[in-house]
Order: C-alpha cells, then structure tokens, then sequence
C-alpha cells in the first residue's frame, strides 16, 4: 500500500508544465487505487470466512438486499418481505404467469446451506401429499437460491386461532388427527419436519389442515436431529397441548403463548385448565412422553407419529357441537273477541286496518223450517243420483257402438308424445370439481375420462390414511357441461378398482357451473368398477356432476381413476 501512494506521488511531481495532463494521470492511478483497494478487501473478507469455518465458527452471512418488485425468473415479483434471519429472506410474491399468490425463500448460492436446501425441496416437492404446502420450484440462478411454494391466502396460522382462545375438543381432535396421518405419510417416504411449530400449522376455510416448510424450514435453519420421528412426534404433542390449554408446554414463552410455571414440570393439560377432553389430555402427554405422567396413566409413550396416528384413531371419536340455533321469538297470545279471533293485534305505530263488519246473528229457526229443509235436501239428493245414472247408461252405450281402431287411436297419439331415450349426449367439457380442497385434481388429463379410449384416464390425487379421501373432504369429481341443456335419464361410468361414486345434476335453469356439491340434486348412486347411474326419471340439465365418495387402494393411498363416461338420454 506505501509503494502504490509514492508512485502516484512521483507521478503527479513528474507531470511537467500541463495541469489537465496531471490531472488526468492523477485520476487514473486514483482508479487503479480503488480496484486495488476492492481486491485487498474482498480478499481479507475471504480469508476472515475460511478462518472462521477452521476454528469452527459460523461465518456470518449477509442477506442478499432485494426489494419490492424485483423479478426472479422473468415470472416471480416479490411483493413483501416476510422474514430476513441468518443470510435468508421470505417473501410473498406473485407469478404472474399464472397470476396466482406464491411464497419464496431466497439466499446466496454461496450460502453453507444453500445445497442442503435446493435438496430438501426437490425431495418435498416429489411427495405430492396435498395435507403439505406444496414446493413449486427450487432454482439456483444468478448467484441465488430461491425455492418456491404454494400460498393460501384463505388459511390461518395455528397461532393466530390460539391467540383467540384453546380450540374446542373436535377442532383439536381434528389438528391431532391430520397432523400426525400427514407426518406418518411423510416419515414413510424418508421426510422429516424438525420445526413443527405453531406457525408451520395451517387451517383453510373448509376446516382442512395443512403443513408447510416440510424439510426446507430445518434445512434453512441448519437443523438437525438423530430421532426425527420423535422429534416430529412431540411436536405434534406440543401442538396439541397449546390447542387445549392456550399454554405452551415448556417453561419458557413462545409463538405468542406463555409457557407453564418454573419448577412444577410438565403438568397434564387437564390439570392446567378446567374441561379438557381427558381422551386428547392422555394423547397430548403420550407424545410429550412424560415418564411420571405416561406411568400414572398406565399407557404407553408414542414415540413416532405413526403410534400417535394409530392412538388417535383407536379413541372414541369427538363429534363437532350441535350447531346453535337462533331463538324463536315470543308466542303472540290472541285475544277471544268478537271479529278478532285469530286475528294479529296491531302493533303501537302501525297502519289501522280495514274493521271487520260482524253480522248480527241469525235468528232461531222454528221446528217446521227445519222439516222442510231436510224434504228439500232429500228431493234433492234423488234428482241428483237419477241425472247421474242416466248420464253413466249414456256413456256405456257409446262405448259399445265404438270400433276397435278408433278405441286404439289415442293411445297411439300418447306414444307419439313420450320422448326418445338412449341416445348418446356429447360432453362439450368438463373440469376438476374440488370445492373444499385446493381445487386442483390433475387438471391436464381431464380429457381422458370421455374420450372414447378406455386405455386412458383421468385420476385424482392420492391421499393417505383413508379411503374417504383421508378424511380430509366429502369428495372430489368431474364436472360436465353438455353444451346446452340437455335430457339425461343414465350416466354409465368406468373406473379402475371399486369406487363409490354419484350421479348429480344441477337445476335446469342454472346459469353456470354450481361451485359446491350442495347445489346439485344427487339423482343415483353405486359403486364398482362399471357403473350404471340411473335416474329415477329423465331429468333436463347443462350440468352434470360425476362426484366420487369413496376411493380404491392405489399402493401406499387412495387414488381414483376414471377410464370412460357415457351419458345417455
């Protein structure tokens, strides 16, 4: 550094008569000095890194300073920062390819981390399991990481509901139940959470909950554990825990919830708050594994979340509350009076209303006025049965003198009018219908299930634990327009492995596809590999609705798979 200033020094004594060519000279080495400077300090940075990761430090990371608007990919504009901790940031952002809401995790490609994390997304993203948030896209590009995933504006955190109050016991029985079935999934095919907290815990509108950050929130964070299974599975305990008593189970304060007092230990959560369901109190403390309390209770500890999944199950299942209806308003007496009864009494301030007019009462017949009425009524009733047994001769005796082919004429006019039946109805489209999930069951093969070819079709996701969809939704179908509306008396419909399934079909004055299965009227139902629905009778519809109630076993889940749909009229 002293040699390079004297010889800028000798260089502006040596510059002669000429200022501007002094000047000039004197900016260059100026510039020489500043490249040289950079050099020296990235190079000391370097070096101050390498020192640190030999005497077994973690080098610090910086950030990389991104802001909002800036485009990842031509296709990802991050729209706001989230959390910048430990040289990553998390953005929401927007791809507007498909113009739909995503998450990005972003850090340097130089990151200690940045390889263990482009390899726990890839191997989330092949899971495919729709109880996880899924990852879209993991890259590296231009020096960054950046994993993309899905974003659910119309879910909660678990800690936003917890911030409210504890669930109540069929809302907690629910997290327990699709928590530990989504991890026991996931621990089947070698993924590990390792940061099941509260945040990482999603409830949609339709009362679905879903995971997110599977293996990337660990890898992000450098986490790791020798027993993930029971790591995971206390985790699912904690969460638990915090559901029933509004507490953390530690006694530290975390995610917005205070922990439980110094010095008494981990105390069963019908202990800390009165009304706990004392089933999901045995199963929250089984996963915690407190010895003291696991051995006053006499039941085992569940060490992974299978053992949890298979705990849960074997409970009595908690039915949701009786809803609440409004109460009826107060019984209106009415009064006995004359031209009033049964009649609203007006209410202060409201219009009068038109009197009735009472008449005065008739007077008492005479026992002769009497007599007569009932020789009149009597002469009467005869008339009566004469002129009808004189019009029934009448009829008889035309019905006689009629012909053979004149008798079958009108019936012969009625076969004209009943409609033709079982000629083919085209399907003009149709779309995935999943109104309580993400609204995605592989889209791209829709085509499949009527296209005539009984050698491809269109199949559902797959999901897991159950074969009524996990218990997670009431099902998933294909939605059919016919163009116009149309009549539609059979639905013949072909799977692969024996499936439950109905017939629905929206009303005939629908003016576009009903986006939930209530609005449809169920006209049949089977199940098997060939189906036949019939309906009662020929209905007249645009829209067709072929939803599916029950899966077959397809490997380790449940899949549906549809090979051909026919519809005749």
């Amino acid at each position: 550094m002293a040699e390079r200033s004297t010889a800028a020094v000798d260089v502006a004594d040596n510059s002669g008569d000429d200022p501007l060519t002094a000047k000039a000279e004197k900016a260059a080495t100026d510039g020489v000095a500043e490249a040289q400077d950079t050099t020296e300090k990235s190079v000391e940075v370097t070096e101050d890194k390498a020192a640190q990761r030999q005497n077994g430090e973690q080098p610090s990371i910086e950030t990389p300073e991104l802001h909002s608007g800036h485009k990842l990919a031509r296709r990802y504009r991050l729209e706001e920062c989230v959390t910048r901790l430990d040289g990553f940031s998390s953005w929401r952002a927007v791809d507007e390819k498909l113009r739909r809401a995503v998450g990005v995790h972003l850090l340097p490609a130089d990151h200690p981390r940045a390889r263990s994390v482009l390899a726990a997304a890839r191997s989330a993203a092949l899971l495919g399991d729709p109880r996880f948030v899924q990852v879209l896209d993991a890259v590296e590009e231009n020096d960054l990481v950046y994993v993309v995933h899905e974003w659910l504006p119309d879910s909660t955190e678990l800690t936003a509901l917890l911030a409210a109050g504890p669930l109540e016991p069929h809302d907690a029985y629910q997290l327990v139940s699709q928590v530990s079935q989504a991890m026991a999934a996931a621990h089947r095919e070698g993924l590990a959470h390792l940061r099941l907290t509260p945040s990482a815990v999603l409830r949609s509108s339709t009362g679905q909950y879903r995971i997110r950050g599977l293996a990337v929130n660990a890898a992000l964070r450098g986490i790791t554990a020798e027993r993930p299974q029971r790591t995971d599975t206390e985790a699912i305990g904690a969460l638990l825990y915090a559901s029933l008593t509004q507490r953390w189970p530690y006694d530290s304060d975390a995610y917005g919830l205070s922990g439980l007092p110094k010095g008494v230990g981990l105390l069963p959560p019908d202990q800390v708050r009165a009304g706990v369901h004392r089933g999901l109190s045995e199963i929250a403390m089984r996963a915690l594994a407190n010895d003291g309390a696991t051995a006053s209770r006499q039941e085992p500890p569940c060490t992974t979340p299978d053992e949890l999944a298979k705990a849960v199950a074997a409970m009595p299942r908690i039915r949701p509350p009786e809803p609440e209806f409004p109460t009826p308003p107060d019984y209106q007496r009415t009064t006995y009076q004359q031209g009033t009864y049964g009649r609203p009494q007006t209410r202060p301030g409201a219009p009068a209303t038109q009197p009735v007019v009472v008449l005065p009462p008739a007077p008492l017949e005479s026992r002769t006025g009497r007599v007569l009425k009932w020789a009149v009524s009597a002469l009467l009733i005869a008339a009566l049965g004469l002129g009808s047994w004189q019009i029934a001769d009448r009829l008889l005796d035309q019905d006689n003198n009629k012909e053979t082919p004149q008798n079958t004429q009108p019936q012969d006019n009625e076969d004209e009018k009943q409609p033709d039946t079982g000629k083919p109805v085209t399907i003009a489209g149709a779309q995935d219908f999943d109104p309580q999930g993400d609204g995605s069951e592989t889209p791209s093969e829709i085509g499949n299930a009527f296209d005539g070819n009984p050698s491809t079709s269109w199949q559902t996701s797959i999901y897991y634990g159950y074969s009524n969809f996990g218990r997670l939704k009431e099902g998933v179908g294909l939605a059919l327009d016919l163009g116009t509306v149309q009549q539609v008396s059979k639905v013949e419909v072909t799977f692969e492995g024996n499936t439950k399934v109905e017939l629905r079909t929206a009303p005939e004055n629908a003016s576009s596809q009903p986006a939930a299965p209530g609005a449809y009227t169920t006209m049949a139902s089977g199940s098997g590999t060939q189906v036949a629905l019939t309906a009662d009778k020929p209905v007249k519809t645009r829209y067709v609705l072929v939803w599916l109630t029950d899966l077959p076993s397809s490997g380790s889940g449940y899949r549906g798979k549809i090979s051909e749909i026919k519809i005749t009229s």
